[in-house]
């Protein structure tokens, strides 16, 4: 029994020694390598392991481009690895070139994913041109019609430019800049209708792609709307405009007005009661001059005559208005 259960520990031992030497050394994938005719050393192999480096995403690669001919080492790929890169993406695209004879270094290729660029897309777009179609681009020409226009890019990646280099958003702008300059320079918006190849011809003799990750081969207009009259409408919120601010100055006026009229009010209120004011000193100064010696009786009588007669006169002159307003009956 002692010899069984020491033997049952020995075969547990044995077996979790070599789990653990099959985790650092893969010999599976050293074999394989060997199959392919490529040599990668067992301690090259143990020193990924250790540099936590899985050995299957660096020994794959580098078989399959060893199959397709390509001039990479170890080394390299697992630079490359440690970057950040995608190593196996990196070799596709060195294969996809090579097929499609296009220049493109490991470095160079490298570089382009690091940046974080698709650098397989990148190589399959260069040997078959991208369309990239616009959003609908609202323009207006000379006689204030508007055009709603939508463009069709088509474009190959400048695998030169691609570091560095601006993306299908700076195309769509300044396509749509393009269309804008072009159609605000029409006198008449039956023109683009008429020719809307001459907004391919002027957007491409701009030179839309300086700059940027692409090369534009050509621009298509897919579609051409006629839009509202924005001329009109235009002048339509000048004339609203115009009005309200000519409401608002007579406003202005009006509130001017009535406020001269308030102030003639306050004055001649001011001067009625100046007027009543002066009236009731009279009979003072009258007293005052008759106390003095200078009002006599007669001069006194004389005053009220006249002031009677003044009274008398002023009631037949209300008293003929009257009469005139009075309907004349038959």
């Amino acid at each position: 029994m002692d010899f069984l259960i020491g033997t049952g520990f020995f075969v547990l031992i044995g077996l979790i020694i070599a789990a653990v030497f099959l985790h650092f050394v893969p010999i599976g994938l050293w074999i394989s390598a060997l199959a392919a005719d490529v040599h990668v050393g067992i301690f090259t192999l143990i020193g990924m392991r250790m540099r936590r480096v899985p050995p299957a995403k660096i020994v794959m690669p580098l078989i399959k481009a060893n199959k397709a001919g390509l001039d990479v080492n170890v080394n390299q790929l697992e630079a490359h690895y440690l970057a950040g890169g995608n190593v196996d993406k990196v070799v596709d695209a060195l294969i996809a070139s090579q097929r499609a004879q296009i220049v493109l270094p490991f470095e160079r290729s490298a570089a382009i994913d690091l940046a974080g660029r698709d650098v397989l897309e990148a190589v399959q777009m260069s040997v078959n041109p991208k369309v990239i179609e616009t959003p609908v681009v609202s323009a207006v020409a000379k006689n204030g019609i508007e055009l709603k226009i939508k463009a069709r890019v088509t474009v190959r990646a400048n695998i030169d430019r691609l570091v560095g280099g601006a993306g299908e958003p700076t195309i769509i702008a300044r396509v749509g800049e393009g269309i804008v300059t072009t159609v605000g320079s029409s006198e008449m918006h039956t023109d683009v209708l008429e020719s809307p190849d001459d907004i391919s011809k002027t957007v491409l003799g701009k030179g839309l792609d300086a700059g940027t990750a692409f090369e534009i081969l050509s621009i298509d207009i897919a579609d051409v709307d006629v839009g509202r009259n924005i001329g009109a409408q235009l002048q339509t919120d000048q004339a609203e405009a115009d009005k309200r601010i000519a409401q608002a100055k007579a406003e202005e006026r009006r509130a001017m007005a009535v406020a001269k009229e308030q102030e003639m009010k306050a004055y001649t209120q001011e001067m009625e009661a100046k007027v009543v004011e002066a009236q009731a000193e009279v009979p003072h100064a009258m007293a005052e001059a008759f106390k003095a010696g200078n009002l006599g009786v007669m001069d006194y009588y004389n005053m009220m005559n006249v002031q009677s007669d003044t009274e008398m006169r002023k009631s037949i002159s209300e008293a003929g208005k009257g009469r005139k307003n009075i309907p004349a009956q038959k």
